[in-house]
């Protein structure tokens, strides 16, 4: 979801973001260049439209109005926005690219940690509101327990960034400026209904909030007081957090009693390329010689629901069924690898043990290795989209073609391998 775009450094280019979401890293576009400011417009203007930065005074002005006319009053907006200055540490952490990309197995090993396992296992004992949220929302307490390691180390690393500047900074330095705009706004209106003051609205640079890391709009329409003093606290209480957390995900559509995904051996043969392709029950997968890695059969549920596979690694790494669940925490952040990194940790929370399958030991791919591979793609006649270095679904797609052209495990996966066979097809040096 939106509200997750600074994951993109993050998670240090593992997570995915759109329909064309890569595996491996997203890359951040660079921010346009500066513009001088231009002279004062009227309030009613709408500096910027095209995406352009411009004068954050010349902005603001602008800003104020939309502000007034969503129902914002002149007081607020003069207390809580008259002397904001935009933030270049913010405006810095926006345009950066990262220059690798970690490998998705790499990350996932940092991800499902030892001390990680032991600290989500002892609060799933000692948390004595899970069964109730657990109950009231669906989502097991394990999923609840891994998103919130993940997105503040349980509540401790939450941000400190004064969100109302974030968001004027993002918005008048025009990249994403709607999206700015809109979260200003709620952020606005979280500070006029009383509930949280401008003081207590800290987060990430992007506006990312608490220890579950709503945006300002995710608080608005979706934070719930669980612990029931009145207030939806996700900074200082466990409770409000991940009874939010449940609540967000239900809304992306959890099914209770369905898993999120299974991993599978694939048998020899296996066409490389149904990957990213067909959601299908599990006996369908089990008719072309897919089996659960841990040998068990389905539940009920599992059994019939529609499955995707996925192979985070190519063909050389474990392979996923990927079931309805899984993409419901890609609504909470719409990454796979996020989405794997939250599933494979609660498994351990509920006792379960490590993959089959190891991860591939990989060299991390950098951004003008990934984007000569797309200019590659380009050139040998397989469209990849822009060669932006964000190896998405068009990306992959296009390299699936021209590994079945070429006689290769068509998987789709970027590796280094990949990468100099490309380019030496291409002639690119």
């Amino acid at each position: 979801m939106d509200r997750r775009v600074f994951l993109v450094l993050l998670l240090a280019g593992c997570a995915d973001t759109s329909a064309n979401a890569p595996l491996a890293p997203s890359v951040t576009p660079p921010k346009p260049p500066a513009v001088p400011p231009p002279a004062p417009a009227a309030p009613s203007a709408d500096p910027g439209a095209s995406g352009q930065s411009v004068g954050f005074d010349t902005w603001l002005a602008a800003f104020k109005q939309k502000a007034l006319a969503a129902g914002l009053t002149q007081q607020l907006l003069n207390r809580e926005l008259d002397g904001v200055t935009p933030d270049p540490k913010v405006i810095s952490l926006d345009g950066r690219q990262p220059e690798f990309s970690k490998p998705v197995g790499a990350y996932i090993q940092g991800v499902v940690g030892d001390d990680r396992i032991a600290v989500g296992r002892d609060k799933r004992q000692t948390l004595a509101f899970l069964p109730d949220v657990e109950q009231r929302y669906g989502v097991p307490r394990d999923i609840l327990l891994a998103v919130w390691a993940m997105e503040s180390a349980f509540g401790k690393i939450q941000g400190n960034f004064d969100v109302v500047r974030s968001m004027a900074s993002l918005a008048a330095d025009g990249r994403r400026r709607n999206w700015a705009e809109g979260e200003l706004i709620a952020a606005l209106k979280i500070i006029a209904s009383g509930e949280v003051t401008r003081a207590q609205l800290r987060g990430s640079w992007a506006g990312a909030m608490g220890q579950t890391q709503f945006l300002p709009s995710n608080y608005l329409s979706t934070a719930v007081d669980n612990d029931g003093d009145g207030r939806r606290d996700i900074w200082g209480s466990d409770s409000d957090s991940l009874a939010s957390a449940a609540n967000l995900l239900k809304k992306g559509g959890w099914k209770p009693g369905v898993g999120w995904a299974k991993e599978v051996i694939l048998p020899a043969g296996f066409d490389y390329g149904l990957a990213e392709g067909p959601r299908e029950i599990p006996a369908w997968w089990e008719a072309k010689g897919v089996r659960r890695a841990d040998g068990l059969p389905w539940t009920a549920a599992d059994a019939a629901s529609p499955a995707g596979l996925i192979l985070p690694a190519g063909w050389s790494g474990p392979a996923f069924l990927v079931l309805p669940n899984h993409f419901a925490i890609r609504t909470y952040n719409n990454s796979t690898s996020y989405a794997l990194g939250i599933g494979l940790l609660a498994d351990r929370f509920g006792g379960g043990g490590p993959l089959v399958a190891s991860w591939p030991v990989e060299t991390p791919l950098n951004l003008a290795d990934r984007m000569a591979a797309q200019i590659a793609l380009a050139r040998l006649g397989f469209d990849p989209g822009p060669a932006d270095g964000v190896i998405g679904a068009g990306t992959r797609k296009a390299l699936r073609a021209w590994q079945t052209d070429r006689k290769l495990p068509a998987d789709g996966y970027l590796s280094s391998d990949m990468v100099a066979r490309l380019k030496a097809q291409a002639g690119i040096s």
